[in-house]
């Protein structure tokens, strides 16, 4: 008789961004025979998420619909009770993830980035003396402040972690000058990149293709005109509230003004800040069109058909590369160094003149766009999952 030992792994996530990178990874993670998966869910944006869930085919063993976030403690416009009603609502979430990981002492819980929601939910697991495994590790600015909070998250991250799933050699060089031990590091790649290849690869055929582009028109009120190039947007940054959004959509209205032959497309995060700067600058303008914020099936589709993408998103930077689309990067600065250095992203802040001038010399400069495309992926080559996979079996 052969007695097969069961390795419990808890995944937990609570953002849209997390649950895209952490679905290839639950994935993979179920075929292994040796491995028992459960999942845990904190909800910051629940629509966002249960598309993302419905996409992947994830369904959560454990759902403690709280959001962890200091979006709503820190704004001067939240009153007193409704902070009182947020701390006592995440207080009593964290209080249920403490028992269930009372209860189901896994033998591992398993993380991916750097939200609020990582950093605490691996805070009390070490308290439990759980090992935690970190995927997408040692991305570095060294300035706690920009992102913030997410830079000081996966620093303190570095320290609690026991596995370290690095996306390049650059992270796993961070981490090694933090003086994180060699054997605990594992250069896999990035998952964004896995989750988007295996979503348009379901989704290519010509009756799929006709039905987003049918879903865009009914739930987004977006109808393609293939005879203009798609420049895609996301911008939401904290860090870029105030001056620094109001600017990224002054340069879109102007790129949208000086050009006919483009089709701006913004899908607007659900963020207050967010929504009540792009709509107020770009409502009506020429050639932008606004759109609630998009299922994960048909932005991997606009992503897809885009001429080049302009994004504050660390993911977006990630797998862009892999659809051959040049990032222009509206943040002053990026964890994510490698596309900069090779040429397939170019950081160009928030400040509207150079955002306007990057955009049309992208457009009128055909060696300049194709010197962005065709170059290997510096995140990953669409297999880190199964490398995770085949680490967390070996654990």
């Amino acid at each position: 008789m052969v007695f097969v030992l069961m390795k419990k792994l808890l995944v937990v996530f609570g953002t849209r961004p997390e649950a895209i990178k952490l679905a290839p990874v639950i994935a993979e993670a179920k075929k292994r025979s040796n491995l028992k998966v459960a999942v845990c869910v904190f909800r910051q944006h629940r629509e966002m998420l249960d598309q993302v869930l419905t996409t992947f085919g994830v369904e959560p063993d454990f759902d403690l619909n709280i959001s962890i976030s200091d979006k709503d403690l820190l704004s001067k416009g939240v009153g007193l009770f409704k902070k009182g009603k947020i701390l006592l609502q995440s207080g009593f979430g964290l209080l249920r993830f403490l028992f269930i990981l009372k209860r189901e002492r896994p033998d591992l819980l398993v993380v991916q980035g750097d939200t609020s929601t990582v950093f605490l939910s691996s805070f009390l697991a070490f308290h439990f003396k759980i090992p935690i495994a970190h995927v997408e590790a040692g991305l570095r600015t060294y300035d706690k402040y920009a992102p913030f909070p997410e830079e000081i998250n996966r620093q303190l991250l570095g320290r609690l972690a026991d596995i370290h799933f690095a996306p390049t050699e650059n992270a796993k060089k961070n981490l090694l000058n933090e003086n994180v031990s060699s054997e605990k590091i594992y250069v896999v790649g990035n998952t964004e990149i896995d989750a988007l290849l295996w979503v348009l690869d379901r989704y290519k055929n010509p009756s799929i293709e006709r039905e987003i582009r049918e879903d865009l028109k009914k739930n987004y009120g977006l109808q393609l005109d293939d005879t203009q190039k798609i420049l895609l947007v996301t911008a939401h940054r904290r860090e870029s509230f105030g001056g620094g959004l109001e600017s990224i959509c002054e340069a879109l209205k102007e790129i949208a003004a000086k050009r006919d032959d483009v089709a701006i497309v913004y899908p607007v995060h659900p963020n207050p800040s967010v929504q009540k700067t792009a709509y107020s600058v770009l409502s009506g303008a020429k050639n932008v069109f606004l759109t609630p914020p998009m299922a994960y099936k048909p932005f991997a589709f606009l992503m897809n058909r885009a001429y080049f993408i302009l994004t504050d998103s660390g993911g977006i930077q990630e797998s862009a590369p892999s659809l051959n689309k040049p990032v222009l990067v509206m943040r002053e600065k990026t964890e994510r160094m490698e596309g900069v250095e090779i040429g397939v992203s170019k950081l160009v802040g928030t400040n509207k003149e150079k955002i306007v001038s990057a955009a049309l010399e992208l457009l009128d400069n055909q060696k300049l766009y194709t010197s962005m495309t065709g170059k290997k992926n510096p995140y990953g080559d669409g297999h880190a999952a199964e490398r995770i996979a085949e680490i967390l079996e070996r654990f």
